[in-house]
């Protein structure tokens, strides 16, 4: 049986990494990732990933929406930045408005990780009922006190797990 928890830090921690991160919402919804963290504890956030050097932040968050949803997107606006640290992990991660032309989304892959450890276990449009019915530490930090769905495109600064607040 593979040790996730010891793949994720060896994968992913260590250092700091840039994520990009697409918030799709169609028809009052937004499609939400859920990955195995190990033991039995699931993660929910919006579809993304780590920047590829060389790369711009917009095509970075083409190919992981693409390799976790199979969809195609447009990047349209920037809307915040989050900072992620509890060691081994640190993350800070940007924000973006995305838009499709109305694909459906598929369980997609982590190409990073073997196939015996893959991390996207579901991929679904969620309403606010559904995502606030999720305890929020199976939930990223921007999700737990959301009002509308909307908030997320409004939102603008800087966000971290300190002092759970925009500056």
């Amino acid at each position: 049986m593979p040790n996730i928890e010891k793949e994720i830090s060896d994968k992913f921690g260590g250092r700091l990494r840039v994520r990009v991160n697409g918030v799709l919402i169609k028809e009052d919804k937004i499609l939400m990732i859920r990955h195995d963290m190990g033991q039995g504890r699931s993660f929910w956030n919006v579809p993304g990933g780590g920047m590829k050097f060389g790369s711009p932040a917009t095509a970075n968050l083409a190919r992981e929406f693409a390799e976790e949803t199979g969809l195609e997107i447009r990047v349209e606006k920037f809307l915040f930045t989050f900072e992620y640290l509890d060691r081994p992990l640190h993350a800070v991660e940007l924000f973006f408005e995305v838009s499709t032309n109305g694909q459906n989304p598929q369980l997609g892959h982590d190409p990073e990780l073997p196939a015996g450890t893959q991390l996207i276990q579901e991929v679904k449009f969620m309403d606010l009922d559904e995502l606030q019915s999720i305890p929020n530490e199976a939930k990223h930090q921007v999700f737990w006190d959301l009002k509308s769905l909307n908030d997320v495109r409004i939102w603008k600064g800087y966000f971290n797990f300190e002092n759970k607040c925009i500056k």
